[in-house]
């Protein structure tokens, strides 16, 4: 097994989606171990209660402190893995920190529901990660994603590793643009080259597209962009 991850969440169900596709066929080829625990298992509660108001009073539920505590516990008796929380405070996600998650070999997610989590469970909490500034419902609907992006950076996960190299971000950049048959649709032709068989030619026309594209619709992460001198010889010549 490649990467072993558990995920602590109210709704496994909302992982189903991981059944399918690519995730599910590196499941069923036993490189991906993907497994959902109930925290409402780990409850003491008669009614598997998780949640409780805040001291001090103020809006909301907020996840108790107690099957948080034990579900990690459990959890980190078969994953000796980093325990990661899908947080506000945490650092915002991207395409670096898929790379780096995805060189581990066990990971814990903790997945949050309604105003939070009681502060004493930080201290389990080796990472928090953030999708942006934005509200969700859940940390299910963060955890998602980033269980996604991780896992597909697995080797043997994707059919080649060039697959996820010339996507977009991975390199830092946007993806070219890409087409397929028709060669012709409304009017609308497939770029020569890309129908030229030069394939040097062809590479060079990506990469030049690639970085336009990121200079127009993405300037944040074109300045972060280190350009080599064929790069800048390519806008240029777009120039």
């Amino acid at each position: 097994m490649e990467l072993n991850i558990d995920i602590l969440t109210l709704f496994p169900e909302m992982f189903d989606i991981f059944e399918y596709s690519i995730i599910g066929r590196a499941r069923r080829n036993e490189i991906l171990d993907i497994n959902t625990h109930n925290i409402r298992d780990y409850s003491k509660n008669k009614h598997n209660k998780t949640d409780d108001y805040t001291y001090g009073g103020g809006q909301g539920m907020l996840m108790t402190v107690e099957p948080l505590f034990e579900a990690i516990d459990s959890i980190k008796k078969i994953n000796p893995g980093k325990v990661v929380f899908l947080g506000p405070r945490g650092k915002k996600y991207d395409q670096e920190m898929a790379k780096n998650l995805a060189k581990e070999k066990n990971l814990i997610f903790v997945c949050g529901h309604y105003e939070g989590i009681d502060e004493r469970v930080y201290e389990y909490i080796d990472l928090e990660i953030s999708l942006g500034d934005f509200v969700l419902t859940g940390g299910e609907m963060a955890c998602i994603p980033i269980v996604d992006s991780i896992s597909r950076l697995v080797p043997g996960v994707l059919a080649e590793e060039a697959s996820y190299e010339e996507e977009s971000f991975y390199n830092g950049a946007l993806e070219y643009p890409q087409y397929t048959r028709p060669e012709c649709f409304r009017g609308k032709s497939v770029p020569g080259i890309l129908l030229s068989g030069h394939h040097e030619n062809i590479r060079k026309w990506r990469r030049e597209q690639s970085l336009i594209l990121t200079k127009k619709l993405r300037p944040d992460l074109f300045k972060k962009i280190q350009l080599s001198k064929e790069d800048k010889k390519l806008l240029n010549n777009h120039e």
